[in-house]
């Protein structure tokens, strides 16, 4: 039998965002490595660096030297194809829920040629709508419904480890139905479509909200590849091109 491909966890990030204690950071960091994941990226950390943080990492400072820290979840998702965000059920954010088992088939499918990300929140309010809406799909670990509350270096064990059992478990993985456009192409093209929106007066420029969040959540249930992007941004210059001819 084939051994399983270790390039693939290595593209798997586990991207934590606006931690409060150094301390879950380092025990997240000792959490991934015990199940081989290595990539750990902090989006703006409340303190970090910090000796607690190395000293619940354990032998995992390695982790946190090579830790990338970023100002926000987008620029740590720019070059991802599939953000999974960790998180109880929002469907009102994002359409897909998936178990612990289906996360990590997912991820390590579409792993095989691009990075792909699993995000969790901060400790007390978890991934905020702004977030989730940077996410394809969400994970939710089905815990005690009367005690539900998971510290977040547990959570990343939890899915840590049904990533390697899945890894372990089938050495070969079909490659990816589809050429998935990265973070930053679909960011590109959420700006760009709010502006054509109200450039059109379809979208009021005031309050966005409500409504680039539903059209978010119809192209994540979709996926859009990097051509299909090329093709929809086509059409909205196309639409904001022709406006202004006519009103000159």
């Amino acid at each position: 039998m084939t051994p399983p491909d270790p390039k693939v966890l290595a593209k798997i990030r586990v991207v934590l965002a606006r931690t409060s204690h150094p301390g879950n950071i380092g025990a997240a960091a000792r959490a991934m490595k015990t199940m081989g994941l290595t990539q750990l990226y902090l989006v703006d950390p409340a303190i970090y660096p910090n000796s607690q943080a190395d000293a619940m990492a354990s032998g995992a400072v390695d982790l946190l030297a090579q830790a990338r820290v970023c100002a926000t979840l987008a620029e740590a998702l720019a070059d991802t194809v599939l953000a999974l965000g960790v998180s109880a059920r929002r469907r009102d954010i994002v359409a897909e829920v998936l178990t612990p088992p289906e996360a990590a088939g997912r991820l390590l499918v579409e792993a095989q040629v691009a990075p792909v990300a699993l995000v969790f929140g901060n400790e007390t309010s978890g991934l905020s709508n702004e977030e989730l809406a940077l996410c394809q799909a969400l994970v939710t670990i089905p815990a005690n419904p009367d005690y539900s509350s998971l510290n977040l270096a547990a959570a990343v064990q939890v899915l840590s480890y049904e990533i390697r059992q899945a890894w372990l478990g089938q050495p070969g993985w079909p490659q990816p139905e589809l050429d998935a456009a990265s973070g930053a192409e679909l960011e590109n093209f959420y700006a760009h479509l709010e502006t054509a929106l109200a450039d059109l007066e379809f979208l009021n420029p005031g309050s966005p909200g409500k409504l680039m969040l539903k059209l978010r959540r119809l192209f994540s249930r979709s996926r859009l590849a990097k051509e299909e992007v090329n093709i929809l941004r086509g059409i909205l210059t196309a639409a904001q091109t022709g406006r202004q001819s006519r009103q000159k």
